[in-house]
């Protein structure tokens, strides 16, 4: 009974709020003091350079083997937000920086999927949370500003949901598996960047121009996304083949396909430049569910007319293997972090911080051609793993940036996705054609937007 007294519940909930939740939150019996934290060293710059355009919010879905059911769905988010006090908070406005509050409010209603992936959230309209959930036949959504945590902290709370959802389904499950947070799973908001920083540094990041990917753009909050599914055996096997890992290769292809399609094969005078973050949690025994990265960076410079692929992934992967070393990503670590540290700067108002980040950051956003992020392998528990599909992660535009990519591999398939603003698809095309001539099998879809 007490179970269809809480889907009624919800139901009656859901149904009172139709798509958004701007429900006030009841009198509590008492008042008590609310938790409140810092942002920690890479937060800071989000809610500085926020904008409709570029949102700053990543997005993690799942697919799973039968259609959604938004009730239980939305009873999961319920049952799990209290304890991930990380999804919790709320962004407040200081004097000197932004800080995070506790958000008492009940969590963000669930909605089928409305619009393009990682777009911007108007935290007014979602009870002041820094998150959504969205779902769209058999697949789930977690969209989250990157201010709260990046892909790790995310992927920490979207498998919690997963599990909650699918024992809420499937109560079966519940004859092997006890319905709560899993044993082990760290729930700690520990800033590891201050934690672990060093004092001594050099500059660690570049300010040449890079080539920028232009032309025509889908209309304003439409984008392109193109999912590539392949097998990780294979990739492994190629990447093999070239002396070089499954992320150096992917990266290396990617940067091939802009220089032949993009550049015509042909010398420049500015770099492709790739970003890609390295989680840095390995590196230093953390298990922070707050932001812990660092940004590399994947550089050619085409000198000559038609270098090969094998060209490239050599001078990608050289490149990538000098700077993921543990002294220069404590290095990067060091140096972002040395910047929050200096006393002068903290007692500049927030005010003129914003508009010292936001020079700063347009400045540097000229030195980036793209993105490609990297998830890593996700693991799910035996009991849940027959329910699941796939897994795959979009990133929203960055200034200077109209396409990205993002890796993530489930169960021995391995996703890469683009997401762009622009109508051309012939870097996509040359990207997936590369890797199928290297013999590796791809299975290609997009959201359709290329056809309207």
């Amino acid at each position: 009974m007490g179970t269809k007294k809480k889907k009624l519940e919800t139901e009656n909930r859901l149904d009172e709020n139709v798509g958004i939740s701007e429900k006030p939150e009841g009198k509590r019996p008492y008042k008590r003091q609310l938790a409140w934290d810092k942002l920690d060293n890479t937060a800071n710059l989000f809610p500085v350079i926020a904008t409709e355009q570029m949102s700053n919010v990543y997005r993690i879905s799942v697919s799973l083997t039968e259609p959604v059911d938004r009730v239980l769905l939305q009873e999961a988010i319920d049952r799990i937000l209290p304890q991930f006090l990380v999804f919790r908070m709320r962004l407040r406005t200081g004097v000197f920086w932004y800080y995070f509050e506790e958000n008492t409010k009940p969590a963000p209603l669930v909605r089928e999927e409305y619009r393009s992936p990682g777009a911007y959230i108007d935290k007014s309209r979602n009870n002041q949370y820094m998150f959504r959930v969205t779902y769209y036949k058999c697949r789930i959504n977690l969209e989250v500003f990157h201010a709260l945590t990046d892909g790790s902290g995310g992927m920490m709370f979207f498998k919690e949901l997963i599990y909650q959802y699918l024992r809420l389904k499937y109560p079966e499950l519940l004859e092997v598996e006890k319905d709560k947070i899993s044993p082990g799973i760290f729930l700690d908001k520990e800033d590891s960047y201050i934690k672990n920083f060093k004092k001594g540094h050099a500059k660690v990041y570049q300010s040449r121009r890079a080539v920028c990917l232009k032309g025509e753009c889908f209309p304003r909050e439409q984008m392109g996304v193109v999912h590539g599914y392949m097998p990780v055996d294979q990739l492994k096997e190629v990447s093999k083949r070239y002396g070089v890992t499954i992320n150096q290769y992917l990266v290396g292809v990617f940067i091939y396909s802009i220089y032949k399609e993009y550049l015509n094969g042909q010398p420049s005078r500015v770099p492709i430049n790739c970003c890609v973050p390295v989680n840095l949690r390995p590196y230093y025994d953390s298990h922070t569910m707050k932001n812990f990265f660092a940004m590399v960076s994947a550089v050619f410079l085409p000198e000559k007319e038609d270098y090969t692929l094998e060209e490239v992934l050599s001078i990608v992967a050289e490149d990538l293997k000098r700077q993921v070393t543990p002294e220069n990503l404590n290095n990067i670590m060091s140096y972002n972090v040395a910047n929050e540290k200096n006393w002068i700067l903290r007692a500049v108002p927030l005010a003129v911080k914003r508009l010292a980040i936001r020079f700063v950051y347009g400045t540097s956003a000229k030195a980036t051609t793209a993105t490609v992020t990297n998830i890593g392998n996700i693991e799910l528990r035996e009991p849940y793993r027959k329910y699941v599909e796939h897994f795959y992660a979009t990133l929203s535009m960055s200034k200077g940036q109209n396409m990205k990519g993002t890796v993530c591999s489930y169960n021995g398939v391995l996703v890469f996705t683009f997401s762009s603003v622009l109508r051309d698809l012939s870097v996509q095309k040359r990207f997936f054609q590369t890797i199928t001539k290297d013999g590796v099998a791809a299975a290609v879809e997009s959201n359709g937007v290329y056809y309207e």
